[in-house]
């Protein structure tokens, strides 16, 4: 782990850095906020990254040959017309390989006591969503039924790559940023032992979600042929000009869908998780009327549904650049 969350360790502030991140109270992106990452002393911050080359060259190296391989299966432009019978097949045998991680919530946050649509969301994740250590990530939020904004960093990436090499001085996934108390952290085990004991209330992960990954972490990747890994080569290089938001719970099929485009466009959004049991889930049905998810919102344009299909369709035209 890169940043200590440990209170007695010596923190010491590194170079605030540009961020784009929502403003829940205007319902828009604002790129000029800025917040501090904490890191450790020069030399522990050194062998730290030494030691996380050495423990994600593995991961990194087979990602990188997967991801031209599963291409050939992906169908080609996800623009395009899509066989949606084995994309949702596909997508649910990806969430039973899962088994019921990231289902359902078992805590009852104490940071969405009052679910409003203006809460302030102070967890930032940076990830992609083929990733099966950044999957482990997300399913943890939903367990502790946690909001997050979400910063896609598909291979190829244009924005928010950047973003997690100058703030956290590597380019590797996930990094969380927890505005709330000023940490920043890679690893995503540390990540998921960081946010249960910060908010999941005295709980500890559900038994097997640590070790998960090594077993059945990368069948999704697999099964989904590589969907949600790398940038659309039409994307607009432009940052949405509104909050995008979107009500999902990390094992869904159909949401997976509709998070993979949102990861190939780039386009950062703010995650509601709503996983059976969710405290979320009256202000889910207050602005859908159904507890069905995936749920869409654009609120720049105004644009909603809770349809997977149009929801893609809407995505990949409104964000693709213009052809010249």
């Amino acid at each position: 782990m890169m940043m200590s969350f440990c209170s007695n360790y010596p923190l010491h502030h590194s170079p605030s850095t540009n961020i784009p991140f929502f403003n829940n109270k205007t319902s828009s992106l604002n790129n000029n906020n800025r917040f501090k990452v904490l890191t450790k002393s020069q030399n522990a911050e050194t062998t730290t990254q030494q030691q996380q080359q050495q423990q994600q060259q593995p991961y990194t190296s087979l990602l990188s040959f997967l991801c031209p391989f599963l291409k050939l299966f992906s169908g080609g432009d996800p623009s395009g017309q899509r066989n949606f019978t084995l994309e949702l097949a596909t997508s649910s045998m990806a969430s039973l390989s899962r088994f019921a991680w990231g289902s359902n919530s078992k805590v009852e946050s104490s940071m969405n006591k009052d679910m409003t649509s203006n809460l302030p969301i102070t967890l930032q994740l940076f990830e992609f969503e083929a990733c099966p250590f950044c999957r482990r990530v997300r399913e943890a939020l939903t367990e502790l039924d946690l909001s997050v904004e979400v910063y896609p960093c598909p291979k190829g990436s244009v924005r928010h790559r950047e973003v997690v090499r100058k703030s956290g001085g590597k380019e590797m996934f996930p990094f969380l940023i927890d505005q709330n108390s000023g940490i920043s952290m890679y690893e995503s085990g540390d990540i998921v032992k960081y946010l249960f004991e910060q908010y999941g209330e005295g709980r500890s992960p559900s038994q097997g979600l640590l070790e998960s990954t090594i077993f059945t972490g990368w069948m999704p990747t697999l099964l989904r042929a590589g969907r949600g890994m790398t940038l659309w080569e039409r994307s607009t290089p432009d940052p949405p000009p509104g909050k995008l938001e979107l009500f999902s719970y990390e094992n869904n099929p159909y949401a997976r869908i509709v998070r993979e485009a949102l990861c190939e466009l780039e386009l950062p959004y703010i995650l509601q998780n709503v996983g059976e049991g969710s405290c979320r889930m009256k202000l889910l049905v207050d602005t859908s009327g159904s507890k069905q998810v995936p749920y869409f919102i654009d609120h720049s344009t105004g644009f909603q549904s809770g349809d997977y299909k149009k929801i893609l369709h809407y995505l990949y035209e409104t964000y693709s650049a213009a052809i010249v």
